[in-house]
């Protein structure tokens, strides 16, 4: 009889092949160059598009404290390696604030590579991690390099094929939406063995939320006259990273008084 668990890794390996062979069968997506035109554009303190470029010290704060939770009493991931993908996530968030501000100063194709590199940086430490929480630590930990590198692959594919005039986002598009897809079906099929679950679907419905508004980019801005809807997704998604940090405690965090 073919058990509960070899069910599960059906569904999920299932979910996998199938998230990687669907593209294969869509034409090429190009960069659309719309999108580096945002709605707020305004230079304050001799900084354009000031708003959007300092929406991200969020994730700078967010990745550096996530290295200082580390080092709590109740952080739960308790060995070199199980702490190796959650590193790399920090870092990668604190990238991506350091990235995203210089896109932002400039938004072109070339700038958006050092946006896109640590987010999909932190995406693939991310699912790493949680593979290896839900699934099992030895694949987890086997997978991790080669995910980042499937992931830094994918963004150096898109950008090449956009200097060859030729772009195609589908690589990238399946990095950063199939661990979307893979980890709540994790969660939900596995179940996390030491991070706290309710703090992983925080982050993953807050990431949506992120999403959500930045497609209303114009629309926020034009209703508030004050904060567009892509300085509010850096701020959201910021807060998506901080769920992760929290998933990784016992408790909240807490420093204990020298006694």
């Amino acid at each position: 009889m073919i058990s509960r668990l070899s069910w599960n890794q059906g569904i999920l390996m299932a979910l996998l092949v199938t998230g990687i062979a669907v593209p294969l069968f869509i034409d090429p997506i190009p960069q659309n160059p719309h999108d580096h035109a945002f709605a707020d554009t305004r230079t304050f303190l001799g900084i354009p598009n000031f708003f959007n470029v300092t929406s991200n010290l969020p994730f700078m704060i967010v990745g550096i404290l996530g290295l200082f939770a580390s080092r709590s009493q109740g952080f739960v991931l308790d060995s070199t390696d199980r702490r190796r993908a959650y590193y790399i996530f920090c870092i990668g968030v604190i990238l991506v604030g350091v990235g995203s501000a210089y896109y932002h100063l400039n938004p072109t194709n070339a700038t958006l590579v050092w946006d896109r590199l640590p987010m999909t940086v932190s995406f693939m430490a991310l699912l790493a991690m949680i593979i290896a929480d839900c699934v099992s630590q030895k694949l987890g930990k086997a997978l991790l390099w080669p995910l980042i590198g499937i992931g830094v692959v994918s963004i150096g594919y898109w950008y090449g094929t956009e200097l060859w005039e030729l772009g195609d986002l589908r690589p990238y598009g399946v990095v950063q939406f199939l661990p979307m897809v893979l980890i709540p079906v994790m969660l939900s099929l596995f179940g996390p063995r030491s991070l706290r679950s309710l703090f992983l679907w925080a982050t993953l419905g807050t990431y949506v939320l992120a999403k959500v508004v930045e497609f209303f980019d114009a629309e926020l801005y034009a209703n508030t006259g004050c904060l567009s809807g892509h300085s509010l997704k850096h701020i959201i998604a910021a807060l998506a990273t901080t769920w992760v940090i929290l998933a990784c405690q016992k408790s909240c965090l807490k420093f204990q008084a020298a006694t």
